[in-house]
């Protein structure tokens, strides 16, 4: 393909003549992180049947990541060297997702090129990081992903598609095998999958060259420079992943074999950033373990002494158990998000007693906020039409800005690659 980015991959998926797809698809390991209740409820929920959890490791249990490892990867070797799965060779995907709310997000499964990607504040190459890769987070994530002979993705890549080319004119005129069509686990809504014709994939790879195309990028950002074509919506830090085993290949094996190795490209959705049915919502902090009452006199303390009068004051709402209490800040970043971000990063040094998490559904925030010792922040996110234009300014946004959707409207986890010879 022309693009150089995006191609057909070779796709392995169940038989879903044989096997039960409500069981097999799992939701994004990301999700639900304080609430392994429902990774539980997952399990029961598929018993012995085949399932992609027995091939992911959801990160409430990551600290357990050297006992579960290896058996996630005895479950991958077993399902990949029978006939478990189907080879859907040379393949784009053009998938239906139909969200519990009863909205439908359209997407295309394929591979990028991870050459094309990186992740660091001023790389410029055509898929580009939205927010800030904690490089911490990276190397558990090596661990995991080195001996896998599988990936099954959860990473979606953004398009800046305004006019609805692509993805919703294939919506209206693929005349592809239907692959998969099953409801989802646990409220997840319902998924569809057809294989593209070879003409739809051609007519694919024109129009993303159209969007990396320098009239098309100086249209849209307004400057010269390298072509922004993906923006990584959800899964940078698996992406990232992926990239280090890469580079980490180019050592071990040299330069020449990794370009032909596998483990060169990385298996993903990609979603029209413009996609009626995708939302952003902010991402919440939850700070637990720590005195809420001294942690919000720090917050206001430092935003006081570190906020750039030139922006607006910004609100926020802190969560406790004694009830919710608004806050006017002075504002640090021109995203709320940014001004929290970054008194947290400085509090965290000085209070490593104290934890931080990430949520993406307010009910849920607010459940653990209830509990003693936490304090949970709501605030405004941020447009989604303003994410291309911004990173190409100014590179990737603040961790944890965004998430498209609520909890159960993330990714599941349903088709795998092979990423070992």
């Amino acid at each position: 393909m022309k693009n150089l980015c995006f191609s057909p991959a070779d796709i392995l998926l169940p038989d879903f003549t044989r096997t039960d797809g409500e069981k097999w698809a799992v939701i994004a390991c990301d999700q639900f992180t304080s609430e392994p209740e429902y990774w539980e409820e997952a399990a029961r929920f598929v018993g012995d049947a085949p399932s992609a959890l027995s091939l992911i490791l959801p990160e409430c249990y990551l600290a357990e990541r050297g006992e579960r490892t290896p058996r996630i990867n005895a479950a991958m070797a077993s399902l990949a060297e029978g006939d478990f799965f189907k080879t859907h060779k040379n393949a784009v995907l053009y998938l239906e997702r139909t969200c519990p709310d009863g909205r439908v997000r359209r997407g295309l499964i394929g591979k990028v090129d991870l050459e094309c990607y990186g992740y660091g504040a001023t790389d410029t190459l055509p898929i580009r990081a939205t927010e800030g890769t904690v490089l911490d987070r990276i190397p558990p994530r090596v661990e995991i992903r080195r001996d896998a002979p599988l990936e099954l993705p959860h990473v979606m890549l953004l398009i800046d598609d305004r006019e609805g080319r692509i993805i919703e004119g294939i919506a209206q005129a693929t005349g592809g095998e239907e692959i998969y069509r099953f409801p989802l686990m646990a409220g997840g809504g319902s998924v569809r999958g057809v294989r593209l014709t070879d003409d739809e994939v051609a007519a694919i790879d024109r129009e993303l060259c159209r969007l990396a195309s320098p009239e098309e990028q100086r249209k849209k950002y307004g400057a010269e420079g390298p072509a922004l074509l993906f923006a990584v919506g959800d899964g940078n830090h698996s992406l990232a992943t992926a990239k280090a085993i890469y580079e980490e290949l180019k050592t071990t094996i040299g330069a020449e074999a990794a370009a032909r190795h596998p483990a060169r490209y990385a298996l993903c959705e990609v979603v029209n950033l413009h996609d009626a049915a995708l939302d952003f919502e902010p991402i919440y902090r939850v700070v637990t373990n720590t005195e809420p009452e001294a942690l919000l006199s720090a917050l206001t303390a430092y935003t006081e002494a570190h906020g750039d009068p030139s922006l607006p004051k910004q609100e926020f709402t802190a969560v406790t158990k004694g009830g919710r209490l608004p806050l006017s800040l002075s504002a640090l970043h021109v995203q709320p998000v940014g001004t929290l971000q970054a008194f947290l990063d400085d509090y965290m040094k000085t209070h490593p007693e104290a934890e931080v998490d990430y949520i993406h559904d307010e009910a849920s925030l607010c459940a653990l906020s209830e509990r003693p010792h936490a304090i949970g922040f709501l605030f405004r996110g941020m447009e989604k039409a303003d994410l291309f234009p911004a990173v190409a300014a100014s590179g990737p946004l603040p961790r944890k800005t965004f998430s498209m959707g609520h909890a159960r409207d993330k990714r599941y986890y349903l088709e795998a690659r092979r990423i070992r010879p």
